[in-house]
């Protein structure tokens, strides 16, 4: 029986409104943002923080300053839930949250890796949602980015996803062996929804009979 469903997505395609749908009609938890906040409340640093290191490799630049303050006089002195918060930190705290998380169940889980983390349990069921690049630019502009603005979001942002699933776990992104569906959210919201839950239902007959 599945009691969890991580929803990755390609930038711009809509998937974290696909995952919102998805688990109202389940009647399930939403960790989208809900999730960024409990890595900050784990970390004790501010969301906006956690956000900076989401599904992205830290910069030599970041990585040359976290060095530096960890060695200065200031910083000479560890003290508890103030260790400088990066992609390291963000990929070990987030893993404990990513477990605490899955552990309670009934639950959608948008990005952050979920599906590399949780690749070996059970209870998950993992969706990859994706669209064309040009549709992804359209809706971008449709959200009120610029012409330039979403051509340079839709074809970055998924380069930095890349690189922290290759940094931080050795796989190339998206890994199509990881996920039960692969679906292009140009067939629409609703579609793409009743597609994810009667998967979900085959998949657990199939189980089932086996």
């Amino acid at each position: 029986m599945y009691r969890i469903i991580t929803v990755e997505r390609e930038y711009g395609c809509g998937g974290g409104e696909i995952a919102r749908t998805l688990s109202a009609r389940l009647g399930w938890k939403l960790w989208d943002h809900a999730l960024t906040e409990e890595i900050a409340r784990a970390a004790h640093v501010d969301p906006s923080i956690v956000e900076r290191c989401e599904e992205r490799v830290d910069s030599t630049f970041q990585r040359l300053v976290h060095v530096f303050l960890r060695g200065s006089h200031e910083r000479s002195i560890s003290l508890p839930g103030h260790e400088p918060f990066n992609t390291d930190r963000f990929v070990s705290v987030g893993k404990n949250v990513m477990e605490k998380v899955a552990k309670e169940g009934n639950c959608v889980i948008v990005g952050r890796g979920s599906a590399y983390y949780l690749q070996s349990n059970s209870s998950a069921f993992h969706v990859f949602i994706y669209a064309s690049f040009e549709q992804k630019v359209r809706r971008l502009q449709r959200m009120g980015k610029s012409e330039d603005e979403a051509y340079l979001l839709a074809d970055t942002v998924d380069q930095d996803r890349a690189a922290y699933i290759k940094q931080y776990f050795d796989l190339e992104w998206p890994t199509r062996s990881l996920y039960h569906v692969m679906i292009n959210s140009a067939l629409g919201e609703d579609t793409v929804v009743d597609v994810i839950l009667n998967s979900v239902s085959l998949s657990e007959k199939t189980e089932i009979s086996r």
